[in-house]
């Protein structure tokens, strides 16, 4: 038998079973009400002696799903789990009623949700066990639940059907109790520093904030085209221009681009702004951030990824021409040479297109050559102009911008820089965007003529971030694919070819 037919056969099997549970009544019956958790039982009773803990007689009354079930003459056991983690319970025919243990013995199944109340004993062997003076059936499991119910290893499946995936592997729910923590920590690092945390659109009528492409939609009673947003970025600077220097927000923004190990359509990150601020105080400000989240929720600053011990008691900065020339060996006038730099992006298998400028040329070659060996924490800094349309410029080289980006285990984590406040500027920046789009480049920015009216109004010296929370969270969970630490995400069409 197939394991579709065995999983079709166990479901008609349950199937009748509910039906029979349907002829004594409510089956999905909704008055009962958990009192304890697994958790807290085992945390205030779990040393307890057991002639003690008999003659304390203390009540407990539990619910989560059946995990296991040992079905014996006259008396039972299973195993119930909760949130919080699994408590056995004992029930014997003549304490929960004759017709409700043939009920238990011959409707329920593994994966059941049901309900126990009883006063808590320990076993001979000293687990601690409700011993159920009342059982219920709160909720029909009509599927089986996978084969080794200690474990779900199908990585497609665990995907595609999260809820399985999170009720047979507690090393899956930890991952997102992880991430729920880290974005509280985030928040209460935010707001104790004066940052307003706001909300700003989903939907944009102009695409901007980051060199992306955008999905596409369509609003119907307005007859416009609007964008799913790829970055928060202009709505978060016209906030500052309104008076609120200091501000954030985590959220999602979506970009229509491939499905890889580090990248999904839809993703989160934190961007948040400061007025009277550069892209070195911004540096520091990282460092701490990181520094606190490590220490709430990994207990420390040296992390564990892959085969790698990630210190973060040091951040290395260097500019990234240094980086391009230590890693490819070429000298400081050789990585300011486009014509030296567009043979080293040919030797490296680049496909160099003929408008390419020395700090697209330089860009590239980092990418290739730099990126996945920064390993430990380290700020990229100095980015070209040319591939940082919203950036400020340089003093002391205006090819370049006061721009950093963070890298750990060998990708991005964050972007930042001294923000781009001058009005002029930022429209010959666009229009140089708009040349490259009319050139097929799908992820060019838009000309956006109401940021530009609203920079006139002046906008403080300001710095701004982006950081990466899916990958934060990868980090801090030792996984190497995005998909581990988002609940739901994006899938090719089950059946498809390459579906996970």
């Amino acid at each position: 038998m197939s394991e579709v037919d065995r999983e079709s056969d166990v479901a008609a099997h349950r199937r009748r079973k509910l039906a029979a549970r349907r002829e004594l009544g409510d089956a999905y019956p909704n008055a009962f009400r958990r009192e304890d958790t697994a958790a807290d039982l085992h945390a205030r009773h779990g040393d307890a002696a057991k002639d003690a803990l008999e003659a304390a007689s203390v009540r407990a009354v539990v619910a989560g799903r059946i995990m296991l079930r040992r079905v014996m003459g006259k008396a039972s056991f299973l195993t119930l789990e909760d949130p919080s983690g699994r408590i056995q319970c004992y029930l014997r025919r003549n304490e929960v009623g004759a017709e409700t243990y043939e009920e238990f013995k011959d409707l329920w199944d593994i994966g059941d949700i049901v309900g126990v109340e009883g006063a808590l004993m320990k076993t001979n062997r000293g687990e601690l066990t409700v011993q159920a003076s009342a059982v219920h059936l709160l909720a029909k499991s009509l599927k089986p639940l996978p084969e080794k119910y200690h474990g779900l290893v199908d990585q497609e499946t665990r995907y595609r059907q999260r809820y399985l995936d999170l009720m047979v592997n507690e090393e899956s729910r930890e991952v997102f109790r992880v991430r729920a923590r880290l974005t509280a920590s985030m928040r209460r690092f935010f707001d104790e520093r004066g940052y307003l945390e706001v909300e700003t659109p989903m939907m944009h009528p102009i695409p901007g904030g980051a060199t992306a492409r955008p999905f596409v939609t369509h609003h119907n009673s307005l007859g416009v085209d609007l964008y799913l947003r790829v970055a928060p970025e202009l709505y978060l600077k016209r906030l500052v221009i309104g008076g609120f220097e200091r501000v954030y927000e985590i959220n999602r923004c979506f970009r229509n681009e491939g499905l890889s190990p580090r990248h999904n359509p839809e993703f989160t990150t934190v961007e948040f702004y400061q007025a009277f601020a550069d892209y070195r105080d911004l540096m520091d400000l990282t460092e701490e951030l990181l520094g606190s989240l490590l220490d709430e929720i990994a207990g420390g600053r040296v992390l564990r990824f892959g085969d790698d011990d990630l210190d973060f008691r040091q951040f290395a900065r260097r500019t990234m021409s240094e980086a391009v020339g230590e890693a490819t060996g070429k000298t400081p006038s050789e990585v300011a040479d486009p014509e030296a730099l567009a043979a080293l992006a040919r030797g490296l298998n680049i496909a160099v297109e003929p408008h390419w400028q020395w700090g697209r040329l330089l860009t590239e070659v980092f990418e290739a050559r730099v990126e996945e060996s920064l390993v430990q924490p380290t700020f990229i800094t100095q980015y070209p102009a040319e591939v940082s349309p919203l950036a400020r410029r340089s003093a002391a080289d205006p090819r370049l911008t006061d721009r950093f980006e963070l890298f750990v285990a060998g990708r991005e984590v964050a972007n930042g820089f001294s923000e781009l406040n001058d009005p002029d500027e930022q429209a010959e920046r666009f229009r140089a965007q708009a040349a490259l789009k009319s050139r097929g480049d799908l992820e060019a920015m838009h000309f956006d003529q109401d940021f530009l009216t609203a920079l006139e109004y002046g906008m403080p010296p300001t710095a701004g971030e982006g950081i990466g929370v899916d990958r934060l969270a990868m980090l801090l969970t030792n996984r190497t694919t995005i998909r581990d630490v988002v609940l739901f995400p994006q899938m090719r069409p089950a059946g498809s070819e390459e579906a996970t």
